[in-house]
């Protein structure tokens, strides 16, 4: 349990909480650098930056430095986005007790849920230990200076404008007038921020088994893990390691090269599926240097470069990769805390961490503790059976907690001139933390890469390194769980040679497929890059190969096979690609419905009139299909075994499963109790689908949306209801999905761009550009994104000249 100690009386202890003043401040591990040429005048202002913004309220950001684009780009995402962004620094500070109190659960709605007592004492160790720091200071694995340039600059922006308008004047109910905005964020705060989306898909998903992990006792001696793969809920395990099967964290991404399109050039259809609201919730932004740099897209907040987009010659988009980014090390234990190596015996660090909190009395003093080895945090995590017992320890190296070199390969991938420059300045910089990148280029190339960061680990280490439970961890989910008792010798991580960093595997063995056909990517492995190509002979650790395919992964696939196939010499236009957003098809009702399965399971219910509802349906999720609502509740409950009468087989990964199998009592039964829980929810069975499924983001108003369950149902345009706030009388609030969507398609007079976010630029509900965007959704439509000057003048709403 943590100690409590009592410090200052609330008032007076946020008198002392000076902020820190200033447009231009920065950190002291950051040192001032200027990426101004030379010759700037003494007294000229830091910065100086342009605002365009056009309609639906995307800015359009002009500077001659990348130290004026991060000023306006902070600036701007002030504007719309003030509460998350100040939420974003007071997490990165390990300040969400001081002012949210300590027990409050903090959702990242991706991968974290913890107390912000929890999330406090990781970050505030991480401080203490000054990690972001002594990366700061890292020429290899550190920042360039033109990314500490733009990352100042954002900060300075952001700082501006709250200086401006002040607490009172963030009019966004979720924030206004609240003390914290009166701080003012440094570029550490910011970098801290950067640093923990790093961590998203490792050391992130385990903050709470990190935080309270403490030694076995008499009464308390842990939980031994389970010794077969038959005792082990493989589902709660997967969603224990951050990749629950009920909220997959994914997206789709399809490039079409020349072969294929009316153009002769490539093509992007990029839909990242996202949070609608938060730290990991999208704005859209256009960062332009005349002359020497120019890119659009979107970006996530906090983030002063774009992460998904395009310029003149290349658009890319991401999706999240199966590729796991640390390893767990088991440690022989030799007494509570005295664990085994093969140089002898050592002691895990334990480590006090003191965090502030909010009470009822002031504030107060809380101490935690963590426990450390040389290879990173202990854990205690009986879930993903790795407890911390009287035998043994664990503990997780983790590859992006070693570098801090993100914000530098996203803004190095907006330079480049094609599909294979693309991927060579992502290797360069080394810094894609947790995805996949499908993209397409004017001259008509396409790309699928998985060149994300990876513990090296090939299978043969793997094979010689894994205890007993780090076996069955390897079997249940490809993640390899080695020997802590070597992990200093010969059960650490390899360097290849053309490795970016210590301890990560090199580009050359990380997969790849440079065509000119076609590629994407719907969050399943690497291995079926489109419908003919199989990558293989990668580390497990990487992901699977020859294992099954998503029903989204398969109904993405079939937009472009299905379009290609029709006759010969059919073509992809960018109309056509913009249309595969919006079609709606199920690939599993359309699986189902093969020689009428689905209706005869239904019929042998003897549900009349919902299986007359079935029948009739149009087996799509458009808003006024009627019987999706059914079909969904039915897919949900389909048990694992027995559904289908054609397995999954690896010589027909696309096509397979299939043929239901209507004559198991089991596949009917859950028809009966889907239909049964449509009519306790109190709904109509013949209820059209967009009456039932409907906006959630905040101040959204119930706008009826198409789509719907990705993976297991087949929906492209996947979306989610999860931790619901708005809207949440209606069956299915969205709040969780299609987000940043983009079909860019290069023609021979440019890049045309067209972009939607779902949820609009503007987090505030009180703005004009909160909904806007939510009702184009709503109506299957488009945002012509201004891209030329031409373009942007002639949407223009406003224009600011910022300065700091």
């Amino acid at each position: 349990m943590p100690t409590r100690r009592r410090a200052l009386p609330a008032a007076l202890a946020l008198a002392l909480l000076v902020p820190l003043g200033g447009a231009a401040l920065t950190s002291a591990s950051s040192a001032p650098e200027s990426d101004r040429t030379a010759g700037q005048a003494q007294g000229e202002p830091r910065y100086d930056a342009t605002i365009r913004r056009t309609r639906h309220g995307i800015p359009h950001i002009t500077g001659r430095s990348f130290g004026d684009l991060g000023f306006g780009s902070g600036y701007a995402t002030a504007q719309t986005s003030a509460c998350t962004l100040v939420d974003t620094v007071l997490t990165g500070r390990g300040e969400r007790s001081r002012w949210f109190g300590p027990d409050a659960e903090y959702n990242d709605q991706v991968t974290l849920q913890a107390s912000n007592l929890q999330v406090d004492a990781f970050v505030t160790d991480l401080r203490n230990r000054r990690v972001v720091e002594r990366m700061l200071a890292d020429r290899e694995n550190g920042p360039s200076r033109q990314a500490r340039a733009i990352v100042r600059g954002y900060v300075a922006g952001a700082n501006a404008w709250l200086d401006e308008v002040g607490a009172d004047g963030v009019s966004d109910p979720a924030c206004s007038g609240q003390p914290y905005l009166e701080q003012r964020a440094t570029a550490l705060d910011l970098w801290y921020g950067v640093y923990l989306a790093n961590l998203l898909a490792s050391s992130g998903v385990f903050v709470k088994e990190i935080v309270d992990a403490t030694p076995p006792s008499p009464g308390d001696p842990g939980v031994p893990a389970a010794g077969r793969a038959a005792d082990v809920d493989r589902d709660r395990l997967l969603a224990g390691l951050g990749r629950d099967p009920e909220t997959p964290f994914g997206s789709n991404a399809t490039a079409v090269g020349a072969e294929h399109t009316t153009t002769g050039r490539g093509m992007v259809l990029g839909n990242p599926h996202f949070p609608w609201r938060g730290r990991y919730s999208f704005t859209q932004q256009h960062l332009t240097i005349p002359g020497r740099y120019d890119v659009a897209g979107a970006s996530l907040i906090g983030s002063p470069v774009v992460n998904i987009g395009w310029n003149d010659d290349v658009a890319w988009s991401h999706t999240v990769s199966t590729a796991f980014r640390f390893t767990p090390y088991e440690y022989r234990l030799l007494g509570p805390t005295t664990y085994a190596t093969d140089g002898g015996t050592a002691e895990l660090e334990r480590r006090e961490v003191e965090v502030t909190v909010k009470t009822a009395d002031g504030l107060e003093q809380v101490t935690e503790d963590v426990y450390r080895t040389p290879e990173g945090y202990v854990v205690d995590a009986p879930d993903v059976l790795m407890p911390w017992t009287a035998a043994s320890v664990w503990a997780i190296r983790d590859a992006n907690a070693e570098h801090l070199r993100t914000i530098d390969t996203f803004l190095d991938m907006g330079r480049a001139d094609g599909v294979r420059d693309l991927i060579r300045r992502q290797d360069r910089q080394g810094g894609m933390p947790w995805v996949n990148t499908t993209a397409a280029d004017r001259r008509g190339g396409v790309v699928y890469a998985d060149h994300s960061v990876v513990p090296n680990v090939p299978d043969a280490l793997a094979e010689q390194c894994m205890t007993g439970t780090g076996r069955l961890l390897f079997e249940l989910a490809g993640l390899p769980g080695l020997d802590g008792t070597r992990a200093g010798s010969g059960c650490g991580w390899q360097t290849d040679d053309d490795s970016v960093r210590p301890g990560v595997f090199g580009p050359g063995a990380l997969p790849e497929t440079f065509r000119r056909d076609w590629v994407g990517n719907a969050n399943d492995s690497y291995w079926t890059p489109n419908d003919r190509e199989r990558l293989e002979g990668f580390a497990r650790i990487i992901g699977c190969e020859q294992c099954q395919r998503t029903m989204r992964t398969r109904m993405v696939y079939r937009y472009v096979t299905d379009r290609l196939g029709r006759q010969q010499g059919n073509r992809v236009s960018p109309k056509v690609l913009r249309g595969w957003q919006h079609r709606n098809r199920l690939m599993a009702a359309e699986v189902m419905r093969e020689d009428g399965d689905l209706d005869t399971v239904c019929d042998a219910t003897g549900e009349t009139e919902a299986c007359a509802v079935l029948a009739a349906w149009d087996g799509r999720s458009e808003a006024d299909s009627v019987g999706t609502h059914l079909f969904e509740a039915f897919v949900a409950r389909l048990p694992k075994e027995g559904a289908w009468q054609v397995p999954f087989s690896p010589d027909e990964p696309l096509t397979t499963p299939r043929d239901l199998n209507e004559l198991n009592p089991l596949v009917i039964e859950v028809m009966d109790e889907a239909i049964a829980a449509v009519r306790d929810a109190g709904v109509a069975l013949d209820a059209p689908w967009g009456s039932l499924q409907v906006a959630g983001d905040r101040g959204a108003p119930p706008l009826p949306l198409g789509g719907g369950t990705g993976d297991a149902v087949g929906n492209a345009n996947a979306l989610a209801s999860r931790w619901v706030r708005d809207n949440d009388d209606r069956y299915r609030p969205i709040t969780y999905g299609s987000s940043h969507i983009q079909a860019v398609a290069f023609t021979d007079r440019g890049v045309r761009p067209r972009t939607i976010l779902t949820y609009g630029q503007s987090e505030n509900p009180r703005s004009p550009w909160s909904a806007d965007q939510t009702r184009l959704f709503s109506q299957e439509r488009w945002v012509r994104f201004p891209w030329t000057d031409r373009q942007i003048e002639r949407d223009l709403v406003r224009r600011w000249r910022v300065v700091g």
